[in-house]
């Protein structure tokens, strides 16, 4: 199916075709589901840390941060597109452009004209309004007036419009998300400051790394270089921030419905980004430490920052624990003749703190599955928000491991697996701390634990085309499938995302009363 034009495309972009093969056969023969198990539930798969772990934890913690082994890091490169959708949908209906055509699409029972009307009964709550107010009078109009009269449509075209805000264009990252006194912050800025509370070493340095689309890469490194003064005054630290793209060699062959290699006009393949898991050779690349984890729409204003912080170091001592306890077993098995009751107490260990049970392996084997890296993940009880949770799923040598699973990973016209799914009690927020150094201090080679059948695939279009994209595995699904494995229970106050522009209107997202009225 590949010519030699396909081939130099390739390998402009570091695509082996080897790998193009492996791509097309998943297509052909996609791997099964996920098949779940039970739920995980506290006391079955999800720890709470009592007042004695917690103590534990947050001395390690002390250790960890002051010897500068932490290190952030944000995937920040998602579009804000879906942030937007109702705003950017209602746009298509030049006629329900007033308030009175939103006020009878939502009467009509139409989502995106209710979305929309509660966008523009609140606009003064938004962060951004002093800048949306702006381009509003450069076009030579009062964004209180449009608001009185009810004109939706300049509104929403100085908030999108190229030559306006443009935010549906841009990441979440650079998006103001949170009103001060002293004005608006981003979501950018807020992580900056949140990793600084966090991630400070002894030496007064805290370490960020975000992933950026190569085209949004100048304005976010101007943004740091907008920002980074203030925030370091704030946080009484030094940001040491890096960048980095998400690797086009990571991309992935779309196919037709036929699993034909989808071609564009010029007689090219289509290749399309390999989503979010394709960022697990970006942290491989860093070579860090103990990496913490947490994607960039969830985070909060600075007086609602505590629970989130607080919870950040006892997972994190919480990891550190686990690891000294790991490289011991490791250290004693290891060895050129360890003793039965080494051999057992490791055995028991990784039963007790992973939830696996390798009992039947050798010593070698023991070592193997011991020699792992290790990801302590926070968990919320389930509120009904869209995403993935905590499971036990059979791996294909019959044995449960504790996996993080999103509904498109399990088939859900299969009546027994919808109903597990749905039984869940907890909902992962995205917020892991990775021990990524084995006992000796060396980086894990991270690919080597990635569970290369857990792709997605799905049907899209392009250019009025339908087509079938793979994802690859989901940097915390399957490509943290073989790692070690923990979940503690989080309060849900250390949740708090933006998925719509109306999720700015919540509480948790707005500033405190005093602070609202200037004070």
């Amino acid at each position: 199916m590949l010519d030699e034009n396909d081939r130099e495309q390739l390998a402009e972009l570091g695509i082996t075709e080897d790998e193009v093969v492996r791509q097309l056969e998943l297509f052909a023969d996609p791997p099964r589901p996920a098949v779940l198990v039970r739920p995980c539930t506290i006391g079955d798969g999800i720890e709470m840390l009592d007042s004695e772990a917690r103590r534990n934890a947050q001395q390690a913690y002390q250790g960890a941060a002051q010897a500068g082994r932490l290190l952030k890091f944000v995937p920040a490169s998602g579009a804000a597109t879906r942030m937007f959708q109702s705003l950017l949908a209602q746009r298509q209906r030049p006629g329900q452009m007033t308030r009175a055509g939103l006020e009878a699409g939502a009467a009509a029972g139409d989502a995106d004209s209710r979305e929309v009307l509660t966008f523009v009964d609140h606009l003064s709550r938004f962060p951004f309004i002093d800048a949306l107010a702006d381009v509003v009078a450069k076009r030579g109009a009062n964004l209180d007036e449009l608001a009185r009269r009810g004109e939706v449509g300049p509104i929403l075209a100085a908030l999108l419009d190229p030559d306006g805000l443009d935010y549906a264009a841009l990441p979440k990252a650079l998006l103001p998300f949170h009103r001060y006194p002293d004005g608006s912050r981003s979501a950018f800025a807020e992580h900056l400051l949140e990793g600084a509370a966090y991630a400070r070493s002894a030496a007064g340095t805290a370490r960020l790394h975000f992933t950026v689309s190569p085209e949004h890469e100048a304005v976010s490194r101007a943004l740091l270089d907008a920002v980074r003064r203030r925030c370091e005054a704030r946080a009484e630290a030094r940001l040491d921030v890096s960048f980095s793209n998400q690797k086009r060699a990571t991309d992935t062959v779309a196919v037709d419905l036929d699993n034909r290699p989808l071609r564009g006009p010029e007689g090219r393949l289509v290749l399309r980004p390999g989503g979010h898991g394709a960022l697990i050779e970006n942290v491989n690349d860093l070579r860090g430490d103990i990496v913490f984890i947490k994607t960039v729409d969830n985070i909060q204003p600075e007086h609602r920052r505590g629970p989130t912080l607080e919870w950040m170091r006892l997972l994190t001592g919480h990891l550190v624990k686990l690891q000294d306890a790991l490289s011991g077993h490791l250290a004693a098995v290891s060895g050129a003749a360890p003793s039965q009751t080494q051999i057992e107490a490791a055995h028991r260990f990784v039963r007790t703190a992973f939830g696996e049970d390798v009992s039947s392996a050798g010593v070698a084997a023991l070592v193997a599955a011991l020699d792992r890296p290790i990801r302590v993940c926070g968990m919320v009880r389930n509120t009904g928000e869209p995403g993935g949770g905590p499971f036990w799923v059979c791996g294909r040598d019959g044995r449960a491991t504790r996996q993080i699973v999103e509904s498109a990973q399990v088939d859900m016209d299969d009546e027994a697996q919808r109903a597990v799914f749905k039984a869940s009690t907890h909902f992962n927020p995205v917020l892991i701390v990775c021990s990524v150094r084995d006992r000796h201090g060396r980086p894990f080679d991270l690919r080597r634990f990635v569970d290369e059948s857990a792709v997605f695939i799905a049907r899209k279009s392009k250019d009025g085309q339908e087509l079938k994209a793979l994802e690859r595995p989901g940097l915390w699904n399957g490509a943290m499938a073989h790692w070690h494995t923990v979940f503690v229970e989080l309060p849900n106050d250390t949740f708090t995302p933006v998925k719509t522009v109306n999720d700015l209107l919540r509480p948790e997202h707005q500033p405190p009363a005093s602070a609202a009225n200037g004070g």
